[in-house]
């Protein structure tokens, strides 16, 4: 089994483009109760605004690259390295990678870590993410 989890170090997940727009922004702050003038306005991103952005990949899900049975699957953590700060009206590209796999107490784990530019070019955050297979 280690062996098939160290293959799949290294998989590249689809590229995908996101414009942020404001609606979105409003909709997350709305969906979490943060009543923020600055994101009910669209003029500033929520913390976990990229959140939003990772599931309008319109590709194939993580899930489904990495052959994992969605009913073991859990969401383990997430981390954002904000590097230039997305606003609204940005258009962010997104490329993936698997970082990282490996066996722990009968899970097995995959961090998932997405480079975030905006239209410039200009890395603008870095996030990973944890997701859990139960055995």
């Amino acid at each position: 089994m280690i062996n098939t989890l160290q293959e799949k170090i290294g998989i590249t997940l689809e590229n995908y483009m996101f414009k942020v727009e404001s609606g979105k922004i409003r909709e997350l702050a709305l969906a979490i109760g943060d009543l923020k003038d600055e994101y009910l306005n669209g003029k500033k991103i929520l913390p976990t605004f990229p959140t939003v952005i990772d599931f309008w990949d319109g590709g194939k899900s993580t899930m489904e690259l990495l052959s994992l049975n969605k009913k073991k699957v859990l969401h383990g953590e997430q981390e954002y390295e904000y590097l230039i700060e997305i606003k609204p009206g940005d258009l962010i590209t997104v490329q993936s990678v698997l970082e990282n796999a490996f066996t722990k107490a009968s899970m097995d784990f995959f961090v998932v870590k997405r480079e975030y530019f905006n239209e410039k070019g200009e890395k603008v955050l870095i996030s990973r993410s944890t997701v859990i297979e139960r055995h």
